[in-house]
């Protein structure tokens, strides 16, 4: 049984391919698929089953159109109300893909319907692919279906961790989607590979009480990307395979059309090279970071977009990036050098610094800092006198940034891009502190 892992490391998430020299299954295919049929084509291997273990809220699954476009069947949990044709399966269900022998299990917590799937293969070593139920060190968050229903999920989380801990081999392997940087995990996770054993030894799950792990829980959970709303919608209705054909491209004056008329223009290029020259009204999502995340929490839904790249190969990596979270459309984009996208007009910049650059200049004169870290890095320490506005809620809070010049800072500089962008845009004088955290103090 040969288990191939599909990274997605930009939204933290892992799909798998299973097979056994002939027949395979995948379990929980991200939207662009063609990762998945180049395998299947490397291998040499005939997809026979796909396997979802929930309904996702963080990323538009690929299971329908794999099943679709190879024949295989689509396992989604019976009672999850899809609006498509599927091979329902339920908790203790068991399929046999070749000589895989494998075994549905309710683990409900991350979703009211979750399941995870135990596959075992004659004398190899079991596994379990278990979602968003048991990850590395911790489990998937349990509030993605709203307050009215996290507490329940919380304790369901618990029994489901001691069900897999109860029913499967200590040698079992654990194989979850989620719990990779993904906003799905409840806490951070920790290590690459683990086994049901080792989580028995530490899993919080399974080493504290379930009060004790319930409250410690609901006290960690933190906010989530504001896309995740319209991503169970969109996997219930059945998402189609996506469109990865290169956007209409655009010239300088249609773009500067499109910044004067409100649409969203991003520009994919590092955050340094931003700074130091942009088309006004732009914004800076860096493709070399957590672009699809931040610009998907951010964009306010439906919102024209275009991209500016360097190539188009950034071009394409965006485009790939956003239909993972249901952004299929784009306006246009454009490629190149910075100064034919402004058609020979002036190009805007601000200054990038350093947390010494910070505490030198407040000697000399009063700055604006802003923080844009979530809340609990902030709680967890700050700088005094520091402006707090989470990222993700800066859109909405621009007029409580007092007066005057503004550094702004995040953990390692990314999210301070972002924000400088914004803030640039809206004509405010801002300093972009390009560092780390940990100097600050």
């Amino acid at each position: 049984m040969e288990i191939l892992t599909i990274d997605t490391p930009s939204l933290g998430d892992r799909s798998y391919l299973v097979h056994d020299g002939q027949v395979a299954f995948a379990v929980d295919p991200q939207r662009d698929i063609d990762r998945m049929l180049t395998l299947l084509e490397d291998r040499g291997v005939r997809l026979s089953a796909v396997f979802e273990t929930h309904i996702h809220n963080d990323y538009v699954t690929g299971g329908l159109a794999l099943s679709r476009l190879t024949g295989a069947s689509y396992h989604v949990n019976a009672e999850d109300p899809v609006s498509f044709e599927r091979t329902p399966i339920s908790d203790g269900d068991v399929v046999e893909v070749g000589t895989i022998r494998v075994r549905a299990l309710a683990t409900p917590g991350h979703t009211f319907t979750h399941l995870s799937y135990a596959a075992t293969r004659g004398g190899d070593s079991p596994v379990v692919f278990t979602g968003g139920s048991l990850l590395f060190g911790s489990t998937g968050r349990p509030d993605l279906l709203g307050p009215e229903h996290t507490e329940d999920l919380a304790h369901a989380q618990h029994a489901s961790a001691h069900r897999l801990a109860a029913e499967l081999p200590d040698d079992t392997r654990v194989l979850p989607t989620h719990g990779f940087g993904s906003f799905c995990s409840a806490t951070p996770t920790s290590g690459d590979a683990s086994t049901i054993g080792h989580e028995k030894r530490v899993n919080p799950a399974l080493t504290v009480d379930e009060r004790s792990y319930v409250e410690s829980l609901l006290a960690g959970l933190d906010v989530y990307p504001a896309y995740y709303a319209h991503m169970a919608p969109a996997n219930l209705a059945g998402p189609s395979e996506p469109d990865l054909t290169p956007p209409h491209r655009a010239d300088s004056a249609e773009l500067r059309r499109r910044i004067d008329a409100g649409e969203w223009v991003v520009d994919l290029r590092t955050r340094t090279a931003f700074a130091a020259g942009h088309v006004a009204g732009t914004l800076n999502f860096g493709i070399d970071g957590g672009f699809a995340t931040y610009l998907g929490w951010l964009l306010p839904w439906g919102t024209p977009l275009t991209l500016l790249g360097e190539t188009p190969e950034q071009i394409a990596e965006a485009q790939r990036e956003l239909v993972r979270i249901g952004i299929d459309r784009l306006e246009a984009a454009a490629t190149g050098n910075v100064r034919e996208w402004a058609f020979g007009g002036e190009l805007r910049s601000f200054e990038t610094a350093c947390f010494a650059d910070l505490a030198q200049v407040r000697h000399h004169r009063r700055v604006v800092v802003l923080d844009v870290r979530r809340r609990s890095e902030w709680d967890s320490g700050h700088l005094d006198d520091a402006v707090h506005i989470p990222l993700h809620e800066l859109l909405e809070r621009m007029d409580e940034i007092p007066a005057g010049e503004v550094w702004v800072h995040c953990k390692s500089g990314y999210r301070a891009a972002i924000a400088a962008s914004l803030l640039a845009a809206a004509g405010r004088h801002v300093v972009s502190i390009n560092d780390d955290f940990a100097a600050a103090a």
